[in-house]
């Protein structure tokens, strides 16, 4: 999806359907033991800018935005407590490990010798001092369905769906095409006749022409302006990237993205391959690893960027999710290796609807479960019910997708922030099996590349939202297991309002129809709960 296939949501919908258009708690302030639960909340001022910047940070009762409850919980919890450090495992794109909000808070191996090429530590990885990039120096990759076509028909049921589905979604990409270069000629008529690249609102409102093509393409880019606002000419691009991602990568079976890895991914034991570099050849490829590291780890309250969630954690880059599919093999790797490193929390804001080799990944988090590691990953962002089978997204922790094979999988929806029935994002998967809890999603804040911040949304957001606050618990908790702060995190939470709309098609469904726990994740109550716990503990 997007630019990298890690689960979340861009200007890609939007311009998809404007394409179209064109051609045809209320707490105790003192030593709180027990949590409660606001009424419904309404917001009726606009989110004001300094407030979108942080919205998943705030509380709902004192600001009526359905975040997190952070900083309170750090204004009235957390004040004078000690956490221990906790090392959080990115599994993504790559981390952009020198930005200016992460540098101070990526992990060292501390057994390993920077640049001698020597595996000091012997953990058959060599100078692996923040992290491991599984991928070395690939970047762009297949859909899985796409791997599948590109080996012979065997017959199976797999194939087949995935021909189907590879068949409509190679349409959809060729629309997308039509629409996109559309919509860039049609910025092109505008930008050829004000002589300018950019332009405002203002200025395309102020053309007067008898030109019948600048008043149809002066109608078009004003429709586009209204909805995406000044960022228009980045969104166009980034809708751009995409749907030519897609022909030239994605969906191009000629396309063979491993072949400079060097390693044969249907083999688990052939180990040997990756770098060190954990951002990968091109830092700005590891936009998505760096947003969700931010998300979880910006450093507070020093008025750069974004504030993270937890105070007390190191990031760990662990490169194994390319702009495509992500392997089956790298996924198993890279938790074991997250793992076997001293990661308690792991983030996996990645997916797919194919998995060849899915009992490895399944072999990976039932280690991770030993080793008690928690395994937060993201829902997915197709709005669909993921506790039907046609809708599966993977990994999971249910080998039927039904009974859970693990209980330290903790997998996330995404909100918006307006509470209300459309509180849970539009795109986010949902289900009252195979999801747990949700958590924001939808326009956040944090750390890309080269010392920029962005806005992004998706569920791979609201995982990392959800990440933070686990390494929260964790840290100011240390004692208790990763299924007992799965439980927590669940337990503890928000309830939804009653009737929330669920999908791209905005069906009404109960709270119970959501998730497990018909929940978001608050990191007040969550703390409170764990205090609690930990005190039989």
């Amino acid at each position: 999806m997007n630019t990298i296939k890690p689960i979340y949501y861009s200007a890609v919908a939007f311009f998809a359907l404007v394409g179209c258009t064109a051609q045809k708690q209320v707490s105790k302030t003192s030593a709180p033991t027990t949590v409660s639960y606001p009424s419904i909340i309404k917001k009726v001022a606009p989110i004001s800018d300094a407030d979108l910047k942080r919205w998943s940070h705030l509380d709902l009762v004192k600001d009526t935005i359905p975040g997190m409850s952070v900083d309170k919980a750090y204004a009235e919890l957390l004040k004078n407590k000690k956490g221990v450090k906790v090392i959080v495992g990115i599994v993504d794109s790559g981390v952009d490990i020198d930005h200016q909000d992460l540098k101070s808070v990526i992990w060292t191996n501390a057994k390993e010798i920077a640049g001698n090429g020597i595996d000091d530590d012997k953990n058959g990885f060599i100078d692996d001092i923040h992290g491991w990039n599984f991928l070395g120096d690939s970047g762009f990759e297949n859909l899985e369905m796409t791997r599948i076509l590109k080996k012979a028909d065997d017959g199976s049921v797999a194939y087949k769906n995935a021909k189907a589905d590879y068949e409509k979604k190679y349409k959809e990409a060729l629309e997308g095409k039509q629409q996109v270069d559309f919509l860039l000629n049609t910025n092109k008529v505008i930008q050829t006749y004000l002589k300018k690249d950019d332009y405002t609102l203002e200025e395309l409102n102020a053309i007067v022409t008898t030109n019948e093509e600048l008043n149809k393409s002066k109608m078009i880019m004003t429709r586009v302006i209204g909805q995406s606002g000044p960022k228009f000419s980045a969104d166009i691009e980034e809708y751009r990237k995409y749907v030519y991602d897609q022909l030239n990568y994605n969906l191009n079976r000629e396309f063979n993205g491993r072949k400079s890895v060097g390693d044969n991914p249907d083999d688990i034991n052939d180990t040997k391959y990756g770098n060190n570099i954990v951002y990968g050849p091109d830092k700005e490829e590891a936009l998505h690893g760096t947003h969700v590291a931010g998300i979880i780890a910006q450093v507070r309250n020093n008025n750069v960027g974004g504030d993270g969630v937890a105070n007390n954690v190191e990031i760990m880059a662990v490169r194994a999710v390319p702009n495509g599919d992500e392997y089956d093999k790298d996924i198993a790797l890279a938790i074991r290796y997250a793992v076997d490193n001293g990661a308690k929390v792991i983030n996996g804001s990645f997916g797919k609807s194919y998995s060849p080799h899915k009992q490895w990944v399944f072999d990976a988090i039932k280690y991770a479960e030993k080793k008690d590691v928690l395994f937060v990953h993201a829902s997915g962002n197709d709005g669909n019910d993921i506790d039907l089978e046609k809708n599966i997204n993977f990994p999971n922790d249910s080998e039927d997708n039904k009974k859970e094979f693990a209980s330290n999988v903790l997998t996330v929806g995404a909100l918006n922030n307006m509470y209300g029935q459309t509180v849970v994002a539009p795109f986010s998967n949902y289900g009252s099996i195979n999801v747990d809890v949700y958590a924001p999603g939808m326009e956040i804040y944090a750390s890309v590349p080269n010392n920029k911040y962005k806005y992004e949304q998706g569920t791979s957001m609201a995982s990392p939202n959800a990440a933070g606050v686990a390494a929260l618990v964790r840290s100011y908790y240390p004692k208790l297991s990763a299924k007992q702060v799965k439980q927590i995190l669940m337990d503890s939470g928000t309830p939804l309002p009653a009737s929330v709309e669920l999908g791209e098609n905005n069906d009404k469904k109960s709270a119970a129809d959501t998730s497990k726990s018909g929940k978001m994740i608050n990191a007040y109550n969550a703390l409170i709960l764990a205090e609690a716990l930990s005190k039989n503990i």
